[in-house]
This record gives C-alpha cells, structure tokens and sequence, in this order.
C-alpha cells in the first residue's frame, strides 16, 4: 500500500536479506556490488528494558526539584499509569508466549522467561524509587505547602463525626465484604482496582477468618476534611476506620491493600468474524477476565496475607511487586486537580497560525489553502482554529460535497465527530474510518461509530488484518465549473483534548497529487483497490520502510560522491530492524544521524566501528512529544517528511500509516529549526550512550518546549 513518490528522482532501492545481519538494502547503483560487513549480533537494545527506561525518564521529571510541585505530582501519576499499561500488554504478551512454550527470542537474543526476569527486576527497582519519590520528597513538599494528606488518627473529632456521617450515607451502602471459606470461593478481582485483604477473628473459637473488600472507584479517593482546607483523608483510610461496621461481633485483626493487572490485550479472530463490530464487543467483554501478570502489594504487607494472595490469584512470586508508601498513585492526577495555578506550570493560550489570523476575522480555510500549504505545530497553535475548524467549515459550506477521515481516538465531546454528522444530516457524502481496535479507546469508538452511522455517515471499520492508524481528512469542494480537494494529514488524532498536551504536527494543503493520493488511499481503505505506489505519500504496510530505508541509503550514496550525508529523525520508538541496520550503515559510511526518540530505543549510540556517528537524544517534558519528522539532506536538496508512523514492527507491517513530504517554504524552515533547537547542546534531554542514558546538560539549559511558548505561532521563525 505505498511506494516511492512517482516524483522521487531517486533510484530504486534492492532489499536482500542476510541470515546473520537482517533486511540490507543496497545502496541505489550499488546493489550486488559488494558484500556489506557483518554487523555484531549485540547490536539491538531489548525493546522492554528499552520501554522501561523510557519511564524511568518520567519518573526523573517527577523527582526533579525545579518541576513545580503539582507537576511532580502528575509525572508520579504519569510514571504509575504507564507501568499499568506496561504490564497488561507486553509484559502479558511475553507471559502467553512462555507459556505456550514459544522458543521466539527478542532481536538482542533474549527468551521470553530472561526478559521476564530481567522486566521483574528493573521494575522492582523503580517502584521503589515511585514510591520513595512520594513518601520521602513530594508528599512533605505538599504538607509545607497547606495540601495535607492526613491519616485518621490526625483528623479532629468534629472533622470526624462529619467523615463518619459521609461514610454511612455515602460509601457504607456500596460496600460489599467477601467472605473466603469453603462456602465462598476466592471472589474475582477485577484489573487495576484497589482491594483490602482483612483478617477477621471469632471471638468466640478464636479462628481467623479472611475476607476481601473492594474500594470504590466511582468516587474520589482523596476526601476532603473540611471545606476551604486542602486536607485530604484516603478513601481507603475512612474505610478502614470503621471497618468494625463491616464485620459487627468480629475482632479486625489485619487489614492490607493489594492490587491486580490482568492481561488487557486483545485477540480478535478476524478472518473468521464476519462482524469485526460484534467480534470486538465480546473480546472486550472477555477483557475483564484476563489472567493476573502483576499483583501490587505494600511493603508492609504480612506473608501470610501475601501467601494467600499468590496461592489464591495463582501469581507467580515474581510478579508481586511490593510497593513502599501508597499503592496506585495515577490517582495522584486527582491531588493534580486542585486550584493551586503557583504550583504548576504557568497555563497558556494557543495562538492561531499566522496564515488563518489577518484582522479580527479569521480567513476562510479554502482561501487560505489556495494561496499555499500551511504546516501547523500543536499545542502551540490551536487545534480548535484549525483542523477542528477545517471540518466544521466544510461542514456548513454549501459547496463542498464529500469529507472523508480516519478517526483513530477522539474525545468524549468531539466537536468533529459533531461536525461530521451535521454534514451527513445536511445531505454531503461522509465517510468515517473509525479505528474500533485502538487499544484502551474501543469501547468510546464503537458508541461513536454507531452514532456516526445512525446519523447517516457510512462507516468503515478498515482493514482485515490492519489497524488504520493514519491521521488523515479530504475535503471535496465544488469550485464553479472545477472540482478541487482540501487535506490534513498529521501526526496525532482529531482529539482536540490530547491536543493541548501532545505535541504534534500537521499539514493542511490543497496540492492537487496529495488530493489524489488522499482519494486513493481512501478508496484501498473503503473498497477493494490494491494501489501500492503514491504520488507525494509513502504509505504502510508496503511502503514506509522501503522508502525510509531507501533514502537512508541514498544519504550513502552522497557520501561516496563526495558530498554530505545526513539523517535526522524524531518519533515515539525505533525498534525495526531493517531500519536500525540501515542507520548502523550509513554511519558506518560517514553519514551523521541525528534521532530524536521520546520512548523506546533499539539502537545502541555512540559504538566505535558500528554508530560512532549517530546522536540519540530523548526529550520528555510537559508536552508529550509525539510527531514524526523525517529529514533527509539528499545532497543539499532536503527532504522533509511527516506522519503517523514510527519505526516499529507494528506500524510498519500491521499497521495502514501514511508519511507526506513538506515542501512549502516555510514548512520546512520551522522543522529545520525545530531540529536546530533539539541539538543544541544547552537543550534539556536525555542522551544514549553506549554504557546507558544520561542527562544533557548535567545541570541548567533551556526546556525546549517552554521556548516554543514563548516564541509564539510562528516557532521562532
């Protein structure tokens, strides 16, 4: 489904594949021409331990004492919510392999059962520092600052007989104790809840009795003490206080809380599922009752409740995980919540593009589109002015008669999903490409595939076999006697929500080949088509990486001719090994690579014979870095790139992304900068070494992104 741009000049590249080194695309000219040297079987980065020290960077965010106080808070939350996620799908993936007793061994030569122990270990090391972070750093630093996370034994009387009247009313009714003898069985214990593991004694035979409680989760964990006060007691803590009124005539003897992560991955059998809808909705039914790959447990937590724990949840004694201080943190994101603007980062307001801003009304998308592409740069300028407008526009325009658009996550509210039933209602043909497997987000894109359909949109699920992970929109517009196509395509979702805090790019165009590649690729995403090859576009699962790869390549061939070689990249994760190999390649050749990875990195850096050339930086920040660039120096005849896939297996072969190439003037001149200020040495990021990551600069420089607020709209340019 892609191919090399009909315009490219560029010549074709080969691809062989060698047992021992993987995919080696052959230099354009050169192919068979020579043997390539065997590349070190040592080369790769497990891609797990990778991901883990990806968190480890968010949770040196929230230990580091120049992030506002509340910050800190939320990167503890980020860190804890991360690991969840962590846990339910790769950790679970690697637990099915070994236990179904696959010999498949990660790219770094690792088995299943060694990077489950090596994930165990590693993991067990940062929940320690999670959990040190809060009870030694950030949760004094909250009580010197008037937010008071107090125990029950500290809240007075009368704050107490209020408490007590809150409780009875309020969370006693939704309470339900489980019993657990031979007359009740180990109750289920759904994912990612907070549990209390009890000891009862009768007071009568002395026996010892065990029971599970559920804390709720449909309220706030953090109650307020008193109003106008922000002292807080745990919802946990109000329970335990009267647990007597739970077990009347019975003696608490212990009580510990614990948590369960189940397997959330998905399998839906799709070639054998004619309703992909339907197939999907029982799969995420049969979610809930995945097996346990993780149980959380407080350090201070008994070994017989702990025995009876794994015995009973049938957990491995390597995957219980105990936890020092406060179990289930992402529920700081809660205590982030509180109207305290000094201790969080000063709140700004997106500035329009300067091309959609002239006087006090904005221009018309369509006109502005005419005069020339236009390259936006989100949280920094509005998504709302923009691509948000873009669609509503098109939607209300009695001239445009079709809209066509991947949806992959949307908000709760979406505005566009909004605008594209107001233009199926008002008789224009829609046409919405509703992701129903993005994980985590199935469930919200089933109800509004639904509400899409009911409004008279036709609905696509995409493809068998595929997740359709593009961020595209095409908007057909009648034009006098003319008919002429309007364009997004971006780096992140239509969620006007995640874009004030994703930093992402996007390109609204009108250039009449990316209009006719937009139509084409709609029409192999709707209907039957088998087009591979693009005018402007690369597009996977057939193109992305022959053309990544081929145009590293082609950085080669510029060296041996004499002039410059360069590759710079930003994205979430590099993990292919075909692309990894070339990159060893062309640094081998003289090449300087420069990549910018937010998450997980494959690659080892800065190896002599090997990578000596190639720089990789990780910046994490307020803004979650998320778009794509590809920047190619082709000889002084740079090529820009953007879009929505990184350099991962799942993207590139199981995956439909598209990459477009930026060619307007003043595009290109913000994404030269954009890499300019990434590799000045003053910005803050994460360097890779070989022996590991480490920070740059050791103390002080600039936050990248804190200087793209300032600059404004226009970056700077």
């Amino acid at each position: 489904m892609s191919g090399v741009s009909n315009s490219e000049q560029s010549p074709s590249v080969v691809v062989e594949f060698d047992p021992l080194v993987g995919a080696v695309a052959s230099p354009p000219g050169t192919a068979g021409s020579e043997t390539p040297a065997e590349l070190p079987a040592d080369r790769f980065h497990n891609r797990e331990l990778s991901w883990l020290e990806f968190n480890a960077r968010v949770l040196e965010l929230a230990e580091d004492p120049d992030q506002p106080l509340l910050e800190r808070a939320k990167f503890l939350a980020i860190f804890a919510s991360n690991l969840d996620e962590f846990y339910m799908v790769r950790v679970a993936g690697l637990k099915r392999r070994r236990e179904m007793g696959l010999s498949v061994v990660s790219a770094d030569g690792l088995t299943p059962s060694e990077q489950l122990a090596l994930i165990s270990a590693r993991a067990q090391e940062l929940v320690e520092r999670h959990g040190r972070c809060y009870t030694d750093d950030v949760l004094p630093k909250l009580n010197a600052e008037g937010i008071n996370i107090l125990h029950w034994r500290q809240v007075g009387a009368e704050d107490q007989a209020r408490l007590r009247e809150y409780f009875i009313n309020q969370i006693f009714p939704v309470l339900t104790p489980l019993a657990v003898d031979p007359a009740h069985p180990f109750p289920y214990i759904s994912s990612l809840s907070l549990n209390m593991a009890i000891i009862v004694r009768d007071p009568e035979s002395g026996a010892d009795r065990f029971a599970r409680l559920k804390v709720p989760d449909n309220v706030a964990r953090f109650v307020r003490v008193r109003r106008g006060v922000d002292d807080y007691l745990l919802l946990e803590d109000l329970i335990a206080a009267h647990l007597a009124t739970l077990f009347p005539g019975m003696e608490v003897v212990e009580y510990q809380l614990f948590r369960v992560t189940r397997n959330a991955d998905l399998e839906v059998e799709e070639d054998r599922d004619e309703d992909l809808l339907q197939a999907l909705e029982r799969e995420l039914a049969r979610r809930r009752f995945g097996p346990p790959v993780r149980l959380e447990i407080a350090d201070t937590t008994s070994e017989r409740i702990m025995d009876l724990l794994i015995t009973e949840l049938d957990v491995d004694p390597g995957d219980a995980v105990e936890v020092p201080g406060l179990l289930d943190l992402s529920s700081m994101w809660e205590l982030y919540g509180i109207d305290r603007p000094g201790l969080k980062d000063a709140p700004f307001v997106p500035s329009v593009n300067p091309a959609f801003a002239e006087g006090q009304d904005p221009k018309s998308i369509f006109s502005t589109l005419r005069e020339g592409d236009v390259l936006l740069h989100h949280p920094y300028e509005s998504f709302a002015t923009t691509v948000q407008r873009f669609i509503e526009q098109a939607a209300a325009d009695k001239n445009v008669l079709a809209i066509k658009q991947t949806l992959y996550r949307t908000s709760g509210d979406s505005p566009i999903v909004d605008a594209l039933i107001d233009a199926a209602e008002a008789g224009k043909q829609v046409v919405a490409l509703v992701e129903i497997k993005a994980r985590f987000d199935e469930q919200a894109n089933i109800s509004w595939a639904k509400a899409l359909e009911k409004a008279g949109v036709h609905v696509v699920y995409g493809l068998v076999g595929l997740k359709t992970h593009c961020k595209t929109a095409l908007v057909v517009r009648q034009e006098g006697s003319t008919i002429r196509r309007y364009c997004h395509l971006g780096t992140g979702n239509y969620n006007p929500k995640t874009a004030r805090i994703y930093e992402d790019l996007g390109l609204l165009t009108a250039d009449p080949d990316i209009g006719a590649d937009l139509t084409d690729l709609f029409n192999v995403l709707t209907g039957y088509s088998r087009q591979t090859e693009y005018r402007n576009l690369l597009v996977a699962p057939h193109g992305i990486r022959t053309g990544i790869v081929g145009k590293i390549m082609r950085e080669i061939d510029h060296v041996r001719a004499g002039r410059e070689g360069l590759v710079r990249l930003k994205m979430n994760s590099i993990v292919d090994e075909q692309v990894i190999d070339a990159l060893y390649r062309a640094s081998q050749a003289g090449v300087r690579v420069d990549l910018t990875v937010r998450g997980i990195c494959a690659l080892r850096a800065g190896v002599p014979g090997l990578s000596e050339n190639i720089t990789v930086r990780s910046i994490v920040g307020r803004f979650l870095e998320h778009s794509r660039i590809f920047h190619f120096g082709n000889g002084g005849e740079d090529e820009y790139w953007i879009g929505s896939a990184d350099m991962m297996h799942r993207n590139l072969d199981r995956r439909v992304e598209a990459l477009v190439q930026v060619k307007a003037p003043t595009g290109v001149e913000r994404m030269a900068n954009m890499f300019s200020l990434m590799a000045n040495p003053q910005t803050r990021s994460w360097v890779l070494d070989p022996d590991g990551w480490r920070r740059s600069p050791e103390q002080g420089g600039t936050d990248m992104q804190t200087v793209l607020l300032r600059r404004g709209s226009n970056g700077g340019e």
